[in-house]
């Protein structure tokens, strides 16, 4: 909810405001860049504007304007408010035009807050409340309402943020993702199936400020046009969030050594494959100055993701391996996912668990699993990724 008149749009960062001053400047012109990046890409009629721990959106499209701050990296919080002389009277005056027009009965509160130095104003924080919601009870009851106060749990919370040269008057604080604006770390490769854990993984770390290059490994007959889609899908629904960010998608070929791997390999040929896929995405990272690789994994979530497993998958490369899913649980990745906007098309059944044996191994020796795989598969990891082919996303 929106007051009436609304047309500036308070966005509020956090932890970009625990950093030294340079980085947080930094830090605030990337958030300033990528939330007016979001905004043009939807068609949002709106410009940012940036002050210290604040960026502003003067819009006349107040409820369109939150919702992309709302979905850009690094934002807190955003409110559509409006706009008034910082004084008391102007204040109460604002506060009751509000009411007038948004408060539909039960209780109500006022919850103000002054920045900057005391000498500023004349009058305090508490004073703002106090006044100010005398001046809500009053229109209230003129209007024949039976207003009601409640501090701790009210209906319906008029807001005030009191600066030296303007005060803000708003309703409600939309929660925004948090992390770091995007572009503020460096790339990492992210391993995109298209189910329902790696597209997670991917936005966890686009949250955490790290642009990312997605990696479809095409599993051939194990795999099939369903899978590549729902991968694409998924990439196409992260890249929403961040249109001034390239997540064109890497496809490597990998349904040779796939056929190969269900082949040759009995117990552990999962752990073999994923050995071949994270060497194809450090092959990627290599060749696009990424970090490291990302992949969907939890700790127990899957028979090749057991702790043993993971330490006998993560010797194939030797860049870091990020898992930002790792000590989630299942239920809490996939509404993350529904959240997101990448479960729907995450869910598209694709028959691609045929590869995994009937009795996969779960506490693997590294030197039983580097017997049994082709003695080539890293060279052909290189191969596929060199050939990849990339493909844009239809947006």
């Amino acid at each position: 909810m929106h007051p009436p008149g609304a047309d500036i749009v308070l966005v509020r960062h956090g932890e970009i405001g625990t950093k030294s001053e340079q980085v947080r400047r930094s830090m605030e012109e990337r958030l300033a860049r990528n939330l007016s990046a979001l905004l043009a890409d939807r068609g949002v009629d709106g410009s940012v504007e940036r002050e210290r721990t604040r960026l502003f959106v003067h819009s006349d499209e107040p409820s369109a304007a939150v919702g992309a701050a709302t979905d850009t990296f690094g934002v807190v919080s955003a409110s559509a408010a409006v706009r008034t002389e910082p004084t008391l009277d102007a204040i109460c005056e604002g506060l009751a035009a509000i009411a007038r027009e948004r408060f539909d009965g039960g209780t109500f509160a006022v919850d103000a807050r002054r920045a900057g130095q005391q000498s500023a104003h004349d009058f305090s924080s508490e004073d703002i409340e106090s006044d100010g919601g005398a001046a809500v009870w009053a229109a209230i009851e003129a209007a024949g309402g039976d207003p009601a106060v409640d501090l701790d749990e009210p209906d319906l919370t008029f807001h005030v943020e009191c600066r030296r040269e303007v005060a803000y008057l708003f309703l409600d604080k939309q929660a925004g993702p948090g992390g770091l604006p995007v572009g503020t770390q460096e790339p990492v490769v992210v391993l995109l199936s298209g189910g329902i854990d790696s597209p997670v993984a991917a936005w966890k770390l686009l949250k955490r400020g790290c642009p990312v290059v997605p990696v479809y490994v095409d599993l051939g007959a194990y795999g099939g046009p369903d899978h590549r889609a729902r991968a694409l899908s998924t990439a196409e629904t992260l890249a929403s969030y961040v249109p001034n960010v390239d997540l064109s998608v890497r496809v490597a070929d990998g349904g040779a050594v796939v056929e190969r791997l269900a082949d040759e390999l009995d117990a552990r040929r999962m752990l073999a494959l994923r050995r071949f896929m994270l060497a194809v995405g450090a092959r990627v990272a290599e060749r696009t100055d990424a970090v490291g690789v990302a992949t969907g994994e939890a700790i127990g979530q899957k028979s090749s993701q057991t702790s043993a497993n993971l330490a006998v998958t993560d010797v194939a490369v030797d860049c870091p391996v990020f898992r930002p899913n790792l000590t989630a649980d299942k239920a809490d990745i996939t509404q993350l996912a529904r959240e997101i906007g990448t479960f729907e098309a995450s869910t598209i059944p694709t028959g691609c668990n045929r590869v995994a044996p009937s009795l996969p191994e779960t506490n693997a020796d590294l030197h039983a699993v580097r017997e049994r795989e082709p003695d080539d598969l890293f060279e052909r990891a290189r191969a596929v990724a060199d050939r990849a082919e990339v493909v844009a996303l239809d947006r």
